[in-house]
């Protein structure tokens, strides 16, 4: 996430750089309108990635599915939380950026609540956007407020998985949904055949001394080992080690904490050095980074090494 400024200068530059031959507005073009550049991403041997009762994670097949995650994204960001939307997210009534045109979009959809055109509705919805992908269309959307590239140099041989846009439907926010989900990402890294996951994690809010608790908190017990710690760029930095260690109450701090950070921390994920305030979505990121050799045995064994706990 980026705070207006600059998201528009990411947007300006998308509009002027080439693609393959093709202006680059061809991007934005295919985000608003759902599409997706040719050539962006090589096709799973299954879309459906795992069912579980009523709810099945699979891949958007079609524009629409990709507006259905844009719509279910702007209902969580903006009319739910407290991100401010730009016009053409106004217009469209749809969370829309133009690595929409270029990321996998895994959606979780429920078959018991049909929705419009009596399809599944979209309940939860992750943007995947692999390494190969992001180096040909203009880099990670994290990059924008960390130093991503700092990262992939110091691991040349690596392939990387970025994480973002991850939101849930209220009704669903348990632990079959999450665990769903995570279950689509496991089987996608397993196909790619992936060795770390990154991205932004985001707290709600944008005054980092009411977040004093939870910020210093992932500074002191949860940074990143070193050869794999990312700092915010200089210009965007926010000092996350705001109390020393031994005040904090960890118990508290926890509970502060937004789920999806929990759940990344327990899978064996650390965080980078410094956070960046967003101040159009309304809140404080962190950086996550996740090598696959690190996510804990327990949770493997939960999903299966082959991803065959839910399997479709």
């Amino acid at each position: 996430m980026t705070d207006p400024i600059a998201r528009s200068r990411r947007w300006t530059t998308l509009l002027r750089a080439p693609r393959a031959g093709m202006p680059a507005i061809v991007p934005t073009l295919c985000a608003y309108g759902g599409l997706r550049l040719r050539g962006r991403s090589a096709p799973l041997q299954a879309d459906v990635l795992g069912r579980l009762g009523t709810l099945e994670v699979r891949l958007a097949r079609t524009a629409a599915d990709v507006r259905r995650a844009q719509r279910l994204r702007f209902d969580v960001f903006f009319r739910e939380m407290s991100a401010i939307p730009d016009a053409a997210a106004r217009l469209a009534r749809r969370d829309i950026d133009p690595y929409d045109a270029v990321c996998d979009h895994l959606l979780v959809l429920d078959h018991a609540t049909p929705g419009r055109a009596g399809r599944p509705s979209v309940v939860g919805t992750y943007r995947l956007l692999r390494q190969e992908v992001a180096e040909r269309q203009g880099g990670f959307y994290s990059a924008a407020e960390f130093d991503v590239a700092a990262l992939l140099a110091r691991h040349r041989d690596a392939r990387f998985l970025e994480l973002g846009r991850s939101c849930v439907l209220p009704p669903y926010r348990n632990k079959r949904t999450v665990e769903l989900l995570w279950h689509g990402i496991w089987s996608y890294v397993l196909a790619h055949r992936l060795d770390v996951m990154i991205g932004c994690a985001s707290l709600e809010g944008t005054d980092p001394d009411r977040l004093a608790l939870p910020l210093s908190f992932l500074h002191h017990f949860a940074r990143a080992a070193d050869p794999w710690r990312v700092g915010a760029l200089p210009r965007r930095h926010v000092e996350m080690n705001r109390l020393p260690a031994a005040t904090i109450d960890r118990k508290a701090a926890l509970h502060a904490l937004p789920p999806l950070v929990k759940g990344y921390l327990r899978l064996g994920a650390g965080i980078g050095d410094g956070a960046v305030i967003d101040r159009q979505f309304g809140t404080t990121d962190v950086f996550i980074v996740l090598p696959v050799a690190a996510i804990s045995t327990r949770y493997i064994g939960h999903f299966g090494e082959a991803a065959q706990r839910h399997a479709a």
